[in-house]
């Protein structure tokens, strides 16, 4: 794995990328349609606020978001903190990961009109320094993980920032990130922690091996901290609860599904509320106190269910399967239908990531096998008035077919396994992939 320490140069502003030539015609470019010989696929940097992309040597499949409790603003340049493990070729070349990247500036838009041909010379090294000095800086701590790493998910608990991990090796793990996470704070304590090789290898605070297989299912409670459900690649689902000297395991599972558990999620409300989804293409939500109450909807999609969010604000979960759909369920109905109160098609390969934004309880964005992330907001509705208005203009007539729900379409990256939205920063959603990571915003939302 490359020394991601020293590997701000790595982490360019993709900002150059976007300089677009002038274009003779241009039209709306929808994936399903793909691009002609004679076209050339060109990003529109005005459609983005913010768009930068790092990559961090050996691919990380699998980050989770850590909120700064020190930010009081959310102007740019932005600054953000993350933890990710790595999937490097060698199972001993594998780390737990903290991140922060910083000196994010947001996407300047530039007036063709305001350019003066005289004064061009001149302007170039004014903006060669400035572009030199908003350049986004990534550091990072790495700690040793054996093998591979599938999922990663942060909490706070007794003010200890954890991490927990699923491995390739069928164990999950525990991580105290104070020393990590400070030393991505201070400089001096990034020197030291630089130099100490009892850090970059001090083992986890608790590990628990009781899986017959391999897992990615994980999920920590936001009710009941310092609860983490994890499922594993057979059928089953382990509670881990905190205990004054660690975790305690119910060796008993959580045993209903028949395929291997893709994800758990707990209740964002409920303290004992947590739902599952599967290859065996179910749906189920479970009580803690009741290992057999549980609700299940039996077809959730056509094959595997892989990805789910739960809204925090409304009874509703988000899936998406291998059958490409998106699929919104409200938990209020499933007592009497076990019917999707919304579905959508517009993925051509399986659904890898799907998640509410926090901040708006409508907007939610999805992550494709096709290289594509999404983004939807359920409070659009079709406007027949306009759409008649506009039936005959071309870019409208290409759009006609596109659910009027989604608001847009980002690519660029290659096999997209995950993302999330930032709570401090609304509308910025950080996504990882084989290539590396994409920290970006749209003007959509």
């Amino acid at each position: 794995m490359a020394d991601m320490e020293q590997s701000s140069d790595e982490f360019e502003d993709i900002e150059e990328e976007m300089e677009g030539e002038e274009e003779e015609s241009t039209k709306v470019y929808l994936p399903k349609y793909g691009v002609e010989e004679d076209e050339e696929l060109v990003c529109d940097k005005s459609a983005y606020l913010m768009y930068h992309h790092g990559n961090a040597g050996s691919p990380c499949l699998s980050f989770d978001i850590i909120l700064d409790e020190n930010q009081t603003s959310d102007q740019y340049p932005a600054t953000i903190y993350g933890v990710t493990g790595s999937q490097a070729e060698s199972s001993r070349g594998n780390h737990v990961i903290a991140m922060k990247m910083s000196n994010l500036h947001g996407v300047i838009q530039k007036d063709k009109n305001e350019v003066n041909s005289d004064s061009e010379d001149e302007d170039s090294s004014d903006e060669e320094d400035g572009d030199r000095e908003k350049q986004p800086v990534f550091e990072s701590t790495m700690r040793q993980h054996r093998g591979g790493v599938n999922r990663v998910r942060y909490t706070t608990f007794q003010g200890k920032p954890l991490v927990a991990t699923w491995g390739e090796n069928a164990s999950v793990n525990i991580w105290n990130m104070k020393d990590q996470m400070n030393a991505l704070k201070n400089k001096s304590a990034m020197a030291k922690y630089k130099q100490n090789k009892q850090l970059k290898s001090a083992p986890p605070v608790f590990t628990f091996a009781g899986y017959m297989t391999e897992g990615f299912a994980m999920d920590w409670s936001k009710v009941n901290k310092g609860s983490l459900l994890t499922g594993d690649c057979k059928n089953k689902i382990f509670l881990l609860a905190p205990t004054e000297g660690g975790w305690s395991v119910d060796q008993k599972p959580f045993s209903g599904h028949e395929g291997s558990v893709e994800e758990v999620l707990w209740s964002p409300n409920e303290a004992t509320v947590f739902a599952s989804c599967s290859a065996d293409a179910s749906i189920r939500i479970w009580d803690t106190r009741s290992k057999s109450n549980q609700m299940k909807i039996g077809k959730a999609h056509d094959s595997d269910v892989n990805v789910m969010s739960w809204n925090s604000s409304d009874p509703f979960i988000v899936s998406g399967g291998d059958d490409g759909m998106i699929k919104i369920w409200d938990l209020r109905q499933l007592a009497k239908s076990s019917k999707a109160v919304a579905t959508f098609k517009h993925h051509s390969a399986p659904i890898t990531s799907v998640e509410w934004n926090p901040n708006d309880k409508s907007v939610f964005a999805a992550a494709g096998a096709d290289d594509q992330i999404t983004i939807w907001d359920l409070g659009v509705e079709k406007d027949e008035e306009e759409e008649a208005k506009n039936k005959d203009e071309s870019n409208i007539a290409e759009v006609s077919d596109v659910p009027p729900q989604l608001l847009f379409i980002h690519q660029g990256q290659k096999d997209i396994k995950e993302l999330h939205w930032h709570k401090q920063y609304p509308g910025l959603i950080v996504s990882t992939a084989l290539d590396g990571f994409n920290i970006f915003r749209t003007v959509s939302v």
